[in-house]
């Protein structure tokens, strides 16, 4: 299959891995490493290693756009630049030993209305080749209009091409209204969007339901720890596995959404196969993606539920 991703604000990641963090005092890192990174940037690069074609869209100024361009040309992505006048963002992420994840990430370069209406026109003429999924993600850097997403989603149904969003706040609500094939909400954002607790099968799934009503297709929560719920025409479906201990949950969910565009076959098999990608991820270093080897062992120990019941809470899915 054929993939085009957009990622407005991308960045280079820089992971550094210590035993414990402790405020106001000088660590020595156990390791580092430094990976392109912004999520339609990540979805690109597991999709690359699984063997797809793919075209990443991204603006791209300074030093840090060029090694951002530099990182990705080894990962058999295409990367579609737009010049802009600013430098691109570095993302600092600190992973102790336990796996807690403490994440710096800049705001970005701001994007000028002609930088907006050239990645615009990128991403209309990539579309016009016709990918077989186009996933819209990630932060909105400065200047960008918050519905910038949408406006990638309804390109995107003009040219005939399926959509995937994986976005928050209000960049995620404007992309509600182009009702995307494909939403991938984490918990914490679904319930910001829709300004409610959520902490049952049956709050999530009402939740996505209010979703769907408003014309999205399939709804993907993912749920950290928890796996992941998947909310469509064919009902609910669960999917997890037991606990992991991770080294990095940075691009995770990003994963989890190439996994579920990847995958073919019923609800159950798509949501299973995005769980693994997810679980595969997190026992990498960094925002390091996974290849074959790595999700497919994943993948045998991921189980799946159909219509969990409603009042089970969300932390006990995997139980």
């Amino acid at each position: 299959m054929r993939f085009l991703t957009v990622t407005p604000n991308p960045s280079v990641d820089h992971t550094v891995e210590l035993t414990e963090l402790t405020r106001g005092e000088v660590h020595r890192a156990l390791a580092g490493s430094v990976e392109a990174g912004g999520k339609g940037v990540n979805v690109a690069r597991v999709l690359a290693r699984h063997g797809h074609d793919t075209t990443a869209v991204l603006p791209s100024g300074g030093i840090d756009g060029n090694r951002l361009e530099a990182l990705l040309e080894p990962q058999r992505v295409r990367a579609v630049t737009v010049a802009i006048a600013g430098t691109i963002r570095t993302n600092t992420t600190v992973v102790e030993r336990d796996g807690t994840t403490t994440k710096l990430n800049e705001p970005g370069p701001e994007l000028t209305p002609a930088d907006v209406d050239a990645l615009h026109r990128s991403v209309v003429a990539e579309l016009a080749t016709r990918p077989d999924w186009f996933v819209t993600s990630g932060s909105l850097p400065p200047g960008a209009p918050g519905d910038l997403h949408a406006t990638f989603v309804r390109a995107a149904r003009a040219a005939g091409v399926r959509t995937a969003v994986d976005t928050s706040g209000t960049a995620l609500a404007a992309a509600v209204d182009a009702a995307p094939d494909v939403l991938k909400p984490n918990e914490d954002e679904l319930a910001e969007l829709l300004g409610r607790e959520l902490h049952t099968v049956g709050d999530v799934v009402a939740a996505a339901g209010e979703l769907r009503a408003r014309g999205v297709g399939e709804v993907l929560v993912s749920l950290g720890g928890a796996g992941a719920l998947l909310v469509g025409d064919g009902g609910t479906v669960w999917a997890g596995g037991p606990t992991l201990v991770p080294l990095s949950t940075v691009g995770a969910g990003d994963c989890t959404l190439a996994g579920f565009l990847h995958a073919r076959g019923g609800a159950a098999q798509r949501l299973a196969t995005a769980v693994a990608w997810g679980r595969a991820a997190v026992l990498l270093p960094g925002s390091t993606v996974p290849g074959p080897p790595g999700t497919t062992t994943a993948a045998q120990a991921v189980r799946t539920l159909e219509d969990p019941h409603p009042d089970t809470l969300v932390k006990d899915l995997q139980r």
